[in-house]
């Protein structure tokens, strides 16, 4: 069975608005809910980047069964590993044990912030000794670690959970495929491509679940989705390979100067037709994703598309995806 979610994006939204809204989508019927883990937005247009982990607190307290994800989480820029089991565990106890710790190797835009943005295999080595620092603590003991990039000494959580968080690892190529199949829990992309899955699968993570994301734009007028597309997902169509390393806001618009209305309605599904929506989500279903997580563009539009969903969009996933 596909389990359809819902996508905090604070990037365009306040953090009020977030509580709001995971509180829509849990009386919609979503079946779990995503948070992005940002310090700046994509573009500025989007105008908002509040601090995820507040929100998840507030969101744990004022849902009642969704399953919460960060999706994702750099532990190793910002934010130090041991912060970041710190953040995790608090927030499984607030949500009893709905808490998935989606984890990732980041992006220059939002943690350039904190020193020089090093190449990818460096950003992986890091993020391998995070994990493997935040599960010691997740164990409830004192950590001590003398590693390559991370020193910790006499570390230990004071609260934590009866189980710990699962450990979702963000992918897009091979070297984060081999990380994610041997120290992760769940595969996370934003790519519908097979081959994730079959890397995944060959480096341990066969059987393991898999969640996917993909934008949406709904809106009873066609022509109103297109811009509310345009306006808040332009950058997507540079590929995370680019998107990882452009430094800022500017840097994204530049980026997506050329990028039309119609060139980004051709990979999001914009309007109302729900066989439109349902053909280009389903690909991740093909691709072995069994759960997947929308984001609807536009802050405003957040309450429209949630009642829509409830009452035609997600019946028909569920009938067509399984």
């Amino acid at each position: 069975m596909v389990r359809m979610g819902y996508t905090l994006m604070g990037e365009q939204a306040g953090p009020r608005q977030l509580v709001e809204d995971a509180v829509a989508a849990e009386r919609a019927g979503f079946d779990f809910a995503v948070a992005s883990d940002h310090l700046f937005p994509w573009l500025p247009e989007q105008g908002h980047s509040p601090y995820v982990w507040t929100v998840l607190g507030a969101v744990a307290q004022v849902t009642e069964r969704l399953p919460l994800v960060s999706y994702v989480t750099c532990p190793t820029f910002r934010y130090h590993p041991v912060v970041v089991a710190q953040k995790a565990a608090t927030v499984q106890l607030l949500s009893e044990g709905r808490f998935t710790l989606g984890l990732g190797a980041g992006e220059n835009l939002n943690e350039h912030i904190v020193g020089p943005w090093p190449a990818a295999n460096v950003r992986h080595e890091k993020l391998e000794e995070a994990i493997t620092l935040i599960r010691s603590l997740f164990e409830g003991g004192y950590v001590n670690h003398d590693g390559k990039h991370y020193r910790v000494e006499s570390a230990k959580l004071w609260d934590v959970p009866e189980s710990a968080p699962p450990i979702g690892v963000a992918v897009s190529g091979r070297q984060s495929c081999d990380l994610a199949g041997r120290l992760g829990d769940v595969l996370i992309a934003t790519e519908p491509k097979p081959e994730l899955g079959r890397m995944f699968d060959e480096a341990g993570g066969a059987g393991k679940p898999r969640i996917g994301q993909i934008p949406v734009s709904y809106d009873p007028d066609r022509d109103t989705a297109m811009r509310r597309a345009h306006a808040n997902f332009r950058w997507f169509a540079g590929g995370w390979k680019v998107n990882a390393e452009l430094p800022g806001t500017q840097a994204f618009t530049a980026a997506s100067q050329y990028v039309r209305p119609e060139d980004v309605a051709e990979q999001i599904p914009c309007g109302s037709d729900v066989g439109e929506f349902v053909e280009k989500i389903r690909p991740f279903a093909d691709a072995g994703f069994d759960r997947i997580a929308l984001v609807q563009a536009g802050g405003e539009a957040q309450s429209a598309f949630t009642e829509w969903a409830s009452a035609k969009l997600l019946p028909a996933l569920h009938d067509a995806l399984g």
